[in-house]
């Protein structure tokens, strides 16, 4: 597998609310550095012939369409490679590990579906002849709303189930230590969730898990990888890109909203995270929908 210390534990834009979250974009490179989350994944990707695809313990060279199903805390990533220039299109849809409880899974309908996800530990990928099929679908929910946005996404999920010549793409499945696997992990969680927009503090946090700076330092950074500080940031610039997209407001506005006191830190912090300036993201991910 893939070591976990080149690999960063992203926050994802989907919240505890969502069902799940859809990016359509069009752009001129597909890198992405090395990462995972607990979210399944699924990406579509067209027209990006060359460019290299990095799953667990796989590396592969992708061809002009190629779709994958990437499960929980998989590692995942891209780099351009030998990508020859061209406009690249992407759908990725994204949906929380505990979307479908267990009871919901037991049904008999449910069955493909759940043998899916099982295998997607390894990451999935499927047929060309499946991915045409599929791909205007895909296009498509993006403009959908409300419940017909989340059936047709069931639906897209039961036809890949079901598909013929799909492949294991990893020899080894995702890390197996969930990020939020303790009450102190979960308490930090649930308190940077709810003040992102305040100030935060080491002293604050602590208190709240009973453990002093020094050990709580210690804790946060084995458990995460992260300091409190860039553990904080990941959670505001979260929260950024969301706003970036859903709200019509200022670039300065949405960096006071997310608790950023300084204009040049959020957009050094943002750029940091995400290797492009707030402006950029908020132009490359137009096609970004959501259901509450």
């Amino acid at each position: 597998m893939i070591g976990y210390g080149k690999a960063h534990r992203e926050i994802t834009q989907l919240k505890a609310q969502d069902s799940f979250l859809v990016f359509d974009r069009r752009k001129d490179h597909f890198d992405f550095p090395l990462h995972y989350h607990p979210e399944y994944e699924l990406v579509l990707v067209s027209n990006a012939k060359g460019i290299n695809q990095f799953i667990g313990d796989s590396m592969d060279e992708i061809g002009n369409l190629n779709m994958i199903l990437i499960g929980p805390n998989l590692p995942h990533g891209w780099t351009n490679g030998n990508f020859e220039g061209g406009e690249i299109h992407e759908v990725m849809v994204q949906f929380h590990e505990n979307l479908f409880n267990e009871d919901l899974l037991s049904k008999t309908i449910m069955k493909p579906i759940k043998d899916m996800l099982a295998r997607s530990v390894y990451g999935i990928s499927f047929s060309e002849k499946i991915i045409n099929e599929i791909k205007p679908r895909m296009i498509r929910v993006s403009k959908l709303d409300g419940m017909d946005y989340f059936l047709e996404l069931i639906s897209i999920l039961h036809d890949l189930a079901i598909s013929r010549n799909q492949r294991l793409i990893s020899s080894s499945v995702g890390y197996r230590g969930n990020f939020e696997n303790s009450e102190k992990i979960k308490q930090v969680y649930d308190y940077v969730q709810e003040n992102y927009s305040k100030k935060i503090s080491l002293k604050d946090v602590s208190d709240l898990v009973n453990m002093s700076s020094v050990s709580f330092n210690r804790f946060i950074k084995k458990r995460t990888g992260k300091t409190l500080v860039d553990y904080v940031n990941e959670v505001r610039i979260g929260y950024a890109t969301r706003f970036l997209i859903e709200k019509d407001l200022s670039i300065s506005e949405i960096a006071f909203l997310c608790g950023f006191n300084n204009i040049a830190n959020f957009n050094r912090i943002f750029k940091r995270n995400k290797g492009r300036t707030p402006t950029q993201y908020r132009q490359e991910l137009s096609g970004i929908r959501r259901v509450l």
